[in-house]
């Protein structure tokens, strides 16, 4: 099982999407600034969540929440 997530920076306000087979550890790591690209804007704030089944198909939906009309969608979270 894979989570699809988004999080946004509480310094910001900008939004990451990522992968993980572990969400709780990965958010661990934002906030623990472990994570290269998201260190310089903590904290970060879960706001949105998909679990699915292959990494396959995660690897596909967090090319759409990357997306342009996807990061929209995320916004209006």
């Amino acid at each position: 099982m894979y989570t699809v997530y988004a999080i946004k920076s509480l310094d910001d306000g900008r939004i990451y999407v990522g992968l993980t087979s572990d969400l709780i550890r990965r958010l661990k790591e934002h906030n623990g600034g472990k994570t290269k690209s998201t260190k310089g804007y903590m904290p970060w704030k879960l706001i949105y969540k998909e679990e699915v089944e292959t990494r396959l198909i995660a690897r596909e939906r967090e090319k759409y929440w990357k997306s342009g009309i996807g990061k929209e969608k995320l916004k209006t979270l």
